[in-house]
């Protein structure tokens, strides 16, 4: 057993150690040559090779996925992953990184290290950081524009948003940290402006603002053409200032995901569906702002799943929110409530929708009530005497 854990290969803790015991059979050959339209037959560095290959690293992933990094005449892997050790990654996880996202060796350390601080000054300590990279490593190696990325996030955090929600921006919404930082500041003051002008109030609009890019930030990726398109598309189809503002509420900033053309075939759609007037879809619609949100395909398909299941498009009307269940868990609810002896199709929907943890407290009372005997106030008690 002794000569089985000598030849077991050891990972280095810097990736600066040669190995010298023998190679696994698994073991990468350096003498790769790698076909490219640029480059027919271009050999593989070797010393990038070798140096992944005491980092643990599994090269094929690498050939598999991004096989042009090997190529390259200089790259830096003791660096990279010495900046990712020192944030207190252990070397599972930075041969996890690296397979992950491979052109990380070819940026420079100096980008990497101006990078790192960026990400740290939002993080609560370097274990959050590990984990961010970690789970989003082509967020953290994209090191261009800098100095703007470092100017929008001074920007937002003067806005008044938390760092958790910047960082989670930084990893899934990277690309609103590309506009220069005039430019998102030129959207919030049109954001501002629009809420004011609806009617909102000064005192309501940095919650507002705030919860409006916490929950859709690429709304600063959207032009203020579009937004006064929009806004002036639905005073034309007869909603007031007031009501507008309710949609924004509701729908923050999806709603100038949305053209006039998708919100004219959405209204076309529910008006025809339900039969009802214009007045009466203006209605439904405060009720249930998705009906403006969903495509026409997506709202069929959901009337249509509910018609199946017995339900009325009377019914539906009463309780529009339904609609923004999907068919999945409308059809999950309903065998729930079968379940129980409680027939959907013959009572309200207002035990269908909502939130999973609604609709588990709606389920748990109907539980209780149908397992509670009945008590009649005029039987005699048997009572021992």
């Amino acid at each position: 057993m002794l000569w089985k854990l000598l030849l077991r290969p050891q990972p280095c803790r810097l990736c600066s150690r040669r190995r010298v015991l023998p190679a696994p059979r698994h073991r990468p050959s350096v003498a790769r040559f790698t076909c490219t339209p640029d480059n027919q037959s271009k050999k593989e560095n070797e010393r990038t090779v070798e140096k992944l290959y005491q980092c643990s690293v599994d090269i094929r992933k690498i050939r598999r996925l991004k096989g042009w990094v090997l190529l390259e005449d200089e790259t830096y892997v003791e660096e990279i992953a010495s900046i990712l050790q020192q944030l207190g990654a252990d070397e599972t996880v930075v041969a996890s990184i690296l397979e992950r996202c491979p052109e990380a060796i070819v940026r420079s350390p100096a980008a990497v290290s101006i990078q790192r601080d960026l990400w740290q000054s939002v993080c609560r300590n370097k274990e959050e950081l590990v984990k961010l990279i970690e789970q989003f490593p082509e967020s953290f190696f994209a090191v261009q524009d800098q100095e703007n990325r470092k100017r929008n996030v001074q920007f937002f955090q003067e806005l008044g948003l938390k760092n958790v929600v910047i960082s989670r921006f930084l990893t899934t919404a990277s690309s609103i940290f590309h506009n220069p930082v005039e430019q998102n500041k030129q959207m919030i003051r049109i954001l501002q402006e629009s809420y004011l002008n609806l009617g909102g109030s000064e005192a309501n609009m940095k919650v507002w603002l705030l919860k409006l890019l916490s929950q859709d930030p690429f709304i600063l990726l959207n032009s203020s053409a579009a937004i006064k398109e929009t806004l002036e598309f639905l005073q034309e189809q007869g909603f007031t200032d007031f009501e507008i503002l309710h949609l924004l509420s509701k729908l923050k900033g999806f709603l100038f995901q949305l053209s006039p053309r998708s919100i004219q075939n959405s209204i076309s759609f529910s008006k025809s569906a339900f039969k009802c007037t214009d007045h009466d879809l203006k209605q439904l619609v405060l009720k249930c702002p998705a009906l403006l949100y969903y495509s026409v395909p997506v709202l069929e398909e959901r009337i249509q799943v509910l018609l199946k299941e017995g339900i009325s498009i009377a019914q539906i009307r009463e309780t529009p929110m339904v609609l923004e269940l999907t068919p999945q868990i409308v059809q999950y609810r309903i065998r729930k409530l079968n379940s129980l002896g409680y027939r959907i199709k013959d009572g309200h929907l207002a035990n269908l929708h909502g939130t999973k943890k609604e609709f588990e407290a709606n389920f748990g009372k109907i539980q209780a009530k149908k397992g509670r005997p009945l008590f009649n106030p005029v039987a005699p008690l048997n009572v021992d005497e």
